[in-house]
């Protein structure tokens, strides 16, 4: 039986509430802060203080213990290390999939359930569980069978940063908000005397960037290394850059005198050289084939219907604010059924059913649709 749930207290309202939640269920609650980066705004000001003191005030007014757990170390390791070398090899990386996988339904699950001797741990994430928002359905029993579903506020859904984590954590994790919409949350955080935190601003974009322009802030990591533009159909130089790391695929060049915009189409960390297409649309820019790695899966029956049938109609998307796409997934491949703009390697190919994240997989590459078109020319 689950009688006692840490919950992963981050000075936001989500996760206030969802303690807030659990107390009223009668779950015996420890808050814990998580101290991932130790860095310092312009100003001098260790950017996670002010977090601490809101987790502080939030767990002081629901009457619940707060601890501390610095994972500093770790997350340099395991989440921005390899953020690092990444940019290098010329990817585009996503540190919130990583710290996630690495961190919170890692190190911290492993903190809650063997060190502190807890039953299950509970985070403000906008996610369901096949179990139970409350894990109410577990029983006793350890199963394979549960899924990652999509939340009832479906413009808030989380789970595209939660499908790079193992299916076994989802046995222990409980997610209070999956019910409710963030209206309601921040409702009811007024409610209960919760208003500060109703009101604070939403922190967005990479927690270790903060307000800083994110070229500013890589230069600080990793030495500028000049390289050309490449026109990619010509072969022709059309500009110089300070080095793959400061580029994205898909991101507008601003090269002066040409007739139309230039658009980053692939990179080349090797040779250093950007390759960039002329025009929003150019074929260069889309795909509907990706060459994909191993896929982390959050679904039993769905990595079951891959390997014996050797494809799996389902749906996909690469950033989590975009529609989702119809596919076929194959294994290390997928086929989409309408073309998408700017596949980034080293993003994930995140894939759905219609009610649940069924897994992930790191994104190698796209192909160019240009390059399709003269294949099938090739063969005719």
């Amino acid at each position: 039986m689950i009688r006692n749930v840490v919950v992963g207290i981050s000075g936001g309202v989500d996760s206030a509430v969802s303690a807030h939640l659990l107390k009223e269920r009668g779950f015996n609650v420890l808050g814990v802060f998580m101290r991932n980066w130790d860095e310092h705004d312009e100003a001098g000001r260790c950017s996670g203080e002010q977090d601490l003191r809101d987790a502080e005030w939030a767990c002081r007014k629901l009457n619940i213990e707060l601890r501390q757990v610095n994972y500093v170390k770790q997350y340099w390791t395991s989440v921005f290390s390899q953020f690092l070398d990444d940019y290098q090899q010329g990817l585009t990386p996503n540190p919130d999939i990583l710290c996630n996988k690495h961190i919170k339904f890692d190190l911290f699950h492993q903190h809650a359930l063997q060190t502190l001797q807890y039953d299950a741990v509970a985070t403000g994430h906008y996610a369901r569980n096949s179990l139970g928002d409350f894990l109410e359905h577990a029983g006793g029993q350890i199963t394979d069978d549960v899924r990652l579903l999509i939340p009832a506020d479906t413009f808030k859904d989380q789970t595209f940063f939660l499908a790079g984590i193992a299916q076994a954590a989802l046995r222990r994790t409980m997610f209070p908000l999956g019910g409710l919409k963030k209206t309601a949350v921040k409702e009811l955080a007024r409610r209960i005397g919760l208003q500060r935190l109703a009101e604070k601003r939403e922190s967005t974009g990479i927690c270790f960037v903060g307000k800083r322009d994110f070229k500013a802030f890589i230069r600080e990591y990793i030495t500028s290394k000049p390289g050309n533009f490449v026109d990619i159909d010509s072969g022709r130089i059309v500009g110089t850059h300070e080095g793959v790391h400061q580029w994205t695929v898909g991101q507008r060049c601003r090269l002066s005198s040409y007739l139309q915009p230039y658009f980053v189409a692939r990179k080349d960390a090797a040779s250093n050289i950007i390759y960039v297409a002329a025009g929003h649309e150019h074929p260069a820019l889309h795909s509907t084939r990706i060459h994909i790695d191993a896929v982390n899966w959050l679904c039993s029956r769905a990595r079951q219907q891959l390997a014996t049938e050797g494809s799996l109609r389902c749906r996909f998307r690469f950033q989590h604010t975009k529609p989702l796409v119809d596919c076929q997934l194959r294994p290390f491949e997928v086929q989409l059924d309408a073309p998408l703009r700017a596949i980034t390697p080293g993003q994930y190919a995140v894939f759905y059913d219609d009610v649940a994240c069924l897994g992930a997989a790191r994104i190698l590459h796209g192909e160019p649709l240009q390059c399709l078109e003269q294949q099938v020319a090739m063969e005719r």
